[in-house]
Formats: C-alpha cells, structure tokens, sequence
C-alpha cells in the first residue's frame, strides 16, 4: 500500500475514467486511487472493477445512488482512514486537474503541510477553455466566500487537494452539510478553524475533455447560502 490515496468520484465517466487512472499512477508512484462511482448509468463502476481487476493500486467503492459531490467523498474519506492511508487527495475525473500537479501537491504534504490545494489563483496558475462569464462567476465566487469567512485563501471552491490524515481525523465529518461545490469551501474553512497549516501551489485548470459539468443553479446557490451559515455556527 502505498502512503497517498486519491479519491475519485465518478457519475457517468466512463469515457475519462481509463485515460485518467492511467496517468495518475504514471505521473505519481506514491498513490494509489479509489474511485467512488454513484451507480452510473453509462457503466462507470463496472468498468472502474475491471480496471482494479488488472491494477492493484486501483480501488473502487461502490454508492447506490447520486447524492452529491460532498457524500461521496465523505464515504471515500472514511474508506481512507479506515485502510490507513497517511495523505488523502480529492481529484475530479475529467482531466480538468491535471495529474502533473500530483507530485508537487504530494512534496508538498510530505514536507508537513497539513492541506495542500491546487489553485486557480495565485501566481503561476490559471484556467484554460473558459469564458469570460465563467470566470467572473469562479473568481467572484471565491472573493464572496473569501470576504465572508474572513481567510487568506484565494481558491476557496477548488477541489484539486491533499489532506494528511491528522486533519480528517480532527473534523466532525458528520457534521459537514454541503452536498455540491461548497463542500470544497467548507472543507478547507473547517480545516483553518482547527488551527491546521493551509499551503496554495498553483495549477493550471483545464475545462473538462469529455462529458458534461455537474455544475447547476441548485449547487451555485448552495454555494452561496452555505458560506453564512459557516460564517455563523462554525
């Protein structure tokens, strides 16, 4: 078993989900990968058993239905500490984070750095395929919450990351509430508030290859809420 887990959630990514296990384990031999597939129509999680068939640093849990970003890597989470990994990464399927970024996230981590995100917006990162609108509404997103919550970090909805272990460990998982992209907020604002050590390294965010995003309105507007109600019980 290797020291570093990254978790991949999965709905219907079957076209991403060879190419994208394939370059993790190359870019980086100190991982191994669990994919968490939520019952998939398009024969997502079939296909994740096949692979971890042939590859055992390939792990896959199964869920039995959608249920939102946040809950399926709360479930991945768990699995993690459970086997004993020491540094546990999030990692979005599409190639919109780029597997190159694994070594320095993971130095990093290893270097004593209890959260290390992959960001949009510090020196040296950046975004690739996106328009104007979408860049307001990311960038703008993450100076709302970051204005709100009252911290320093400047890519708060990333979800590009590596946890060491000490920190999951620290949260009342059961008590986070997002479901969607605001879980990423409310992950690293928890983690800041236990007094953790938060390190940006910049990454360049390419829009997703194959497929469709999972963003909606729902989840923006979840966002938004949720950033008060942190501000205010947390």
């Amino acid at each position: 078993m290797n020291p570093a887990l990254v978790c991949i959630p999965t709905y219907n990514e079957r076209d991403n989900l060879e190419p994208i296990t394939r370059a993790v384990l190359a870019a980086e031999p100190r991982v191994d990968i669990l994919v968490v597939d939520d019952n998939s129509p398009d024969g997502t999680g079939k296909l994740a058993d096949e692979l971890a068939a042939k590859e055992p640093r390939i792990r896959v849990l199964h869920r039995e239905k959608k249920q939102g970003l946040g809950r399926a890597y709360l479930h991945a989470f768990r699995q993690a500490l459970d086997w004993g990994y020491t540094y546990i990464l999030e990692m979005d399927a599409d190639f919109s984070h780029d597997p190159r970024y694994l070594p320095t996230i993971l130095d990093t981590a290893q270097a004593g750095v209890d959260l290390v995100l992959g960001s949009r917006y510090v020196h040296g990162g950046g975004t690739v395929n996106w328009g104007v609108g979408r860049q307001l509404i990311s960038q703008g997103g993450s100076l709302y919450a970051r204005s709100i919550l009252g911290v320093d970090i400047r890519d708060l909805t990333g979800g590009f990351k590596c946890f060491h272990r000490r920190v999951l460990e620290s949260i009342d998982l059961s008590a986070v509430q997002s479901t969607g992209y605001a879980f990423q907020i409310e992950l690293t604002y928890r983690t800041l508030k236990q007094g953790f050590t938060v390190k940006e390294v910049p990454i360049v965010f390419e829009d997703r290859r194959v497929g469709q995003s999972k963003m909606s309105r729902r989840i923006f507007v979840e966002a938004l809420t949720m950033v008060w109600k942190l501000r205010l019980t947390v």
